[in-house]
């Protein structure tokens, strides 16, 4: 059977881009072998959160997920302490390097548990898509912001093409960091899941988001030092992690502008015109 000069190239692109230059090691690993998984995974996802979910809730109450919360988060919770210290044991205490770290892509035992290491924080953020299920299911619409919608749909996707192409080395610095943000918030939101007789405990909620800001800078400056020291790991993940770095610090900073500084200011002005009424003595109770 003949093929046209297309198909072939079509082909030869394919090849080139999902087999030589991925790393071998991680092919027959689950959703790894091509993308076809995550962009399924990720389509539908977006289907059920824009599409499916509304019009399933429409004429329904919201569902009481109390109880489904708690252990979702729990176990999301146990998953970043699972990552945080897996990386850590299995590379940034031992012999990485905060400068540059190649990626090691033999098969040795050390290398495949790095490299496993990578893929269980890409299924994690898998998983993670439940966060917006949950709040399709609950109406709670006022959450499914642009800013997380776009968060959980990149990371998804961008942590793929970590693990299919860089399973180690520098990157998973940013792994670390990530998955330790993520153990205080998922710890936050099993607390909330509780219910209203905790909230009083929750008072530091916007204390994540300024993590999650400082989290952003330090994973900038650390993978920008590839620039700077050149140790073989590839300077072409720069245009995947720092421009992601910089985007998700300008929409975080909005929604911390926008969710706290806007609500202290509002507080203040309305504590000022209390006392001014208190004062010329129109104070009612």
């Amino acid at each position: 059977m003949k093929m046209n000069a297309s198909s072939v190239n079509s082909s030869g692109l394919y090849h080139y881009v999902f087999e030589e230059l991925a790393d071998p090691r991680v092919k027959d690993w689950l959703l790894m072998k091509n993308p076809s998984g995550i962009l399924t995974i990720t389509a539908a996802y977006l289907y059920f959160i824009f599409i499916l979910g509304p019009r399933y809730m429409k004429n329904k109450e919201p569902f009481n997920l109390k109880y489904v919360l708690i252990v979702y988060n729990f176990l999301q919770m146990l998953l970043s302490i699972y990552i945080t210290v897996e990386t850590l044991d299995n590379s940034w205490l031992k012999n990485y390097s905060l400068r540059c770290q190649p990626v090691d892509y033999s098969w040795t035992p050390d290398a495949l548990r790095v490299a496993r290491g990578v893929h269980i924080y890409h299924l994690a953020k898998v998983t993670e898509l439940l966060d917006t299920v949950f709040f399709v299911l609950r109406k709670k619409t006022a959450q499914i912001t642009f800013l997380h919608i776009y968060h959980h749909t990149m990371m998804g996707v961008v942590t793929w093409a970590i693990t299919k192409y860089v399973a180690g080395g520098q990157i998973t610095f940013n792994a670390v960091v990530n998955s330790f943000v993520h153990i205080i918030m998922y710890f936050y939101y099993m607390v909330s899941a509780c219910g209203p007789r905790y909230q009083k405990y929750l008072w530091w909620k916007k204390y994540i988001t300024t993590l999650q800001l400082a989290q952003f800078v330090v994973c900038f400056f650390h993978s920008l030092q590839i620039l700077f020291y050149d140790c073989g790991y590839p300077r072409s993940m720069l245009f995947l992690t720092i421009p992601n770095c910089i985007l998700f610090y300008s929409l975080f900073s909005d929604f911390y502008s926008k969710a706290y500084r806007k609500n202290s200011k509002k507080r203040t002005l309305d504590g000022n015109a209390e006392s001014s009424i208190k004062v010329n003595g129109f104070k009612t109770n």
